[in-house]
């Protein structure tokens, strides 16, 4: 199925990586909001597990191998176009992690990866949305090693 202009939502699998009182972001290659900062992720293939979709996704994008912590919150992303047309919808799926190994190098979807402190997230270019779902993720997790 087509990403913009689908049929049905599709899901999508983000991660709440934290380490060190900081989150890791990257920033977006492709639409949907390409160029702003976002958490690692993406879509969940057929016969894919959700939390194999977390693990490959990290994996991927970041270069580190992660643990799943729980999850933290579902949620709707919908991009309309200016034909007010739904363009992209996800239901989104958000785990906490923590780093288990890896080196932390930007690939796949990703432009770049950054260590940020939800603080800092704030200057970057990002979804409202993904700022309360860090700080929920360390509300509920705490702070990893």
């Amino acid at each position: 199925m087509a990403r913009a202009y689908p049929d049905n939502p599709l899901v999508g699998i983000g991660v709440v990586i934290i380490q060190g009182g900081r989150v890791l972001m990257c920033r977006r290659a492709k639409p949907p909001r390409k160029g702003g900062w976002s958490l690692p992720g993406g879509g969940q293939e057929l016969g894919e597990r959700m939390h194999e979709t977390a693990i490959r996704e990290a994996r991927e994008e970041t270069g580190l191998e992660i643990e799943i912590l729980g999850l933290v919150d579902v949620i709707d992303s919908l991009t309309y176009d200016d034909a007010n047309r739904v363009e992209y919808h996800y239901a989104l799926i958000d785990f906490a992690a923590r780093v288990t190994g890896g080196t932390l190098q930007a690939g796949d979807d990703a432009a770049e990866v950054r260590w940020v402190t939800p603080e800092e997230m704030r200057g970057l270019d990002t979804w409202e949305t993904t700022i309360e779902v860090v700080e929920k993720a360390i509300g509920l997790f705490g702070d990893c090693p």
